[in-house]
């Protein structure tokens, strides 16, 4: 990973930091894998808006992400590392044996030639894919399935990880990116290594312009507006607005965020270090 930080030659520059994309490859993607991307500009299927502060946007193709690697058996060449304009994390273009191409998140340090492959006994280097049953325990994994089969869900954005601390019967118990302990179905696919583009956190836009190529508007802040518009507005000068809250007058901050789920009771320690008591 590395950073670029621009020299102030315009305003835009002064503050920018960006990724010197020394892992790319490549800058034309794999035509077969492309896909249209329509933009809602924050609309519903009604054409009324549901999202604010949603529009415009540089146009962009969808890269069709292999998660499910159910390629089994068969070894894969990476042919190239690429950009991907709707994730943070890096892409690996593979090349199968039998001539099919596939896209993979692509894991910090895999490199152009490497081989991996996916099945269930397969070695856990980098880059390939498993269930974690078959995993020595202490392994560093990202794009985690939730059921088997149904392809990776958890921890698929830019340098993330989590790690594989125990294994039961039934279950595996991993340590998450955000420090929560939580049991997954030992059947369930894995793969091993970390997310790349690690250092994604630390980039700088340096200018507002930047967002509105990436399709987000200026966000307008609820104690500018008049008591009309936000339950936070209104007031003589810069008053503060009162509790937090939303446009709606639902409060933003002190309220439990979670909806109860069913997976709830495979949490075992929360990410604020909360033990549950199932």
């Amino acid at each position: 990973m590395a950073l670029k930080k621009y020299k102030p030659v315009t305003a835009g520059t002064r503050w920018r930091i960006g990724n010197a994309y020394a892992e790319i490859t490549t800058s034309t993607p794999e035509k077969s894998l492309l896909e249209t991307v329509k933009k809602t500009g924050g609309r519903n299927a009604q054409g009324r808006r549901s999202m604010r502060y949603i529009g415009g946007g540089s146009k962009k193709m969808y890269r069709l992400i292999d998660f499910k690697r159910n390629k089994k058996d068969i070894p894969a060449t990476v042919a190239s590392i690429e950009y991907d304009p709707n994730r943070t994390a890096f892409i690996a273009l593979l090349s199968y044996a039998d001539g099919e191409k596939r896209y993979i998140i692509a894991p910090q340090g895999l490199e152009v030639g490497m081989k991996v492959i996916s099945g269930e006994n397969v070695a856990p280097d980098l880059g390939n894919t498993l269930p974690m049953k078959n995993m020595p325990l202490g392994t560093i994994i990202h794009n985690i399935e939730m059921q088997p089969g149904q392809g990776a869900k958890l921890v698929r954005s830019a340098g993330s990880s989590a790690q594989l601390n125990a294994k039961e019967e039934k279950y595996a118990v991993l340590k998450m990116p955000s420090g929560e302990l939580r049991k997954i179905l030992i059947n369930c696919n894995a793969t091993v290594g970390t997310v790349s583009n690690s250092d994604h956190a630390l980039e700088s836009m340096g200018k507002a312009g930047r967002n509105r190529w990436k399709g987000i508007k200026p966000r307008n802040r609820g104690v500018a507006m008049n008591p009309v518009d936000h339950p936070m507005g209104g007031g003589e000068g810069r008053a503060s607005g009162g509790h937090p809250r939303s446009r709606t007058g639902k409060y933003a901050k002190g309220e439990k965020t979670r909806k109860k789920k069913g997976s709830d009771k495979l949490i075992i320690v929360r990410s604020n270090g909360k033990k549950l008591v199932n």
